[in-house]
């Protein structure tokens, strides 16, 4: 009897590792599938001129070199500011902060931001930073739109990764007589760097792959006006927001967006590899 039992649990146990595996290998399988059909549509029409031209019908070009320049202003702009007023927020509610109404209402808050759709952001940003403020659509605009978005993903993994710190680091520093805020600035920040960082690489990712909430704030602008203040103050689409118009249309159109989604996927494929190799880093120097 207890044999016939031990056989059924091990055929049960088989038949349940069967399926994980069937799923992972699935899950593995669609995302190579996707990934592959992206670039066998766009990588062909990908070249140095799409890359370093402006669309022009007098010159009878199409490139995408505006929406390359208005995303690297997009997410340094965005970063500005949302990292400093992120990691201030961490250190507070991790450092400063006791627990009471007050840190639960910023908990509540930040975990709200973090999961309202971003079409409702572009919403409030057109109405309050283009509408109210007068910002008009501009990259600025927009940038100030992504900074509430990324909040909440900045605050939340750089409290992570303060709350990783050892207490042995913190608690011998103050015994050498380290005043709090010298304690933060010279052991917490830097041995939490790695999670901080990596916070800062998935908020680019967030920012590189938003589209809702940019066409509405920074617009769909594809022109360079030669300065970079006028440029930030203009309306300017990133390359998502131009894989939008582009899929849009057909024929031509439909294989500059697969060109265009070719490279957001290789920017995210190196995001992705970025945050791994921070992450084992930072695992190393806590080993060590």
């Amino acid at each position: 009897m207890r044999d016939l039992t031990r056989r059924r649990r091990r055929v049960g146990e088989h038949l349940l590792q069967g399926v994980i595996y069937l799923c992972a290998f699935s899950t593995a399988a669609l995302v190579v599938a996707m990934v592959g059909y992206i670039f066998a549509r766009g990588l062909p029409s990908i070249s140095w001129e799409f890359l370093t031209s402006s669309p022009s019908v007098l010159k009878g070009t199409i490139g995408i070199l505006p929406n390359i320049v208005n995303t690297l202003l997009m997410i340094a702009t965005s970063l500005l500011f949302s990292v400093p007023v992120g990691i201030g927020a961490a250190i507070y509610l991790n450092e400063y902060a006791r627990s009471g109404r007050v840190v639960r209402l910023i908990e509540f808050t930040v975990e709200t931001l973090a999961g309202i759709p971003s079409i409702i952001y572009g919403l409030f940003g057109l109405m309050f930073f283009v509408t109210v403020l007068k910002l008009q659509t501009s990259i600025i605009a927009g940038a100030l739109t992504l900074m509430i978005m990324l909040l909440p993903t900045v605050i939340r993994t750089t409290q992570e990764a303060l709350k990783a710190v050892p207490d042995s680091f913190h608690e011998g520093a103050i015994g050498l007589g380290a005043t709090k805020w010298h304690t933060i600035k010279t052991v917490l920040l830097p041995t939490a760097k790695a999670g901080i960082i990596s916070s800062i690489i998935l908020s680019v990712g967030r920012i590189v792959g938003e589209s809702a909430a940019l066409i509405f704030t920074a617009g769909i602008g594809d022109k360079l006006t030669g300065g970079l203040f006028s440029q930030l103050a203009s309306s300017g689409g990133t390359l998502t927001v131009a894989l939008y118009t582009y899929a849009m249309g057909r024929g031509e159109s439909a294989d500059l967006a697969f060109a265009i989604a070719s490279i957001l996927v290789l920017l995210v494929l190196a995001i992705n590899a970025l945050t791994m190799v921070l992450g084992g880093a930072g695992r190393r120097e806590k080993k060590s």
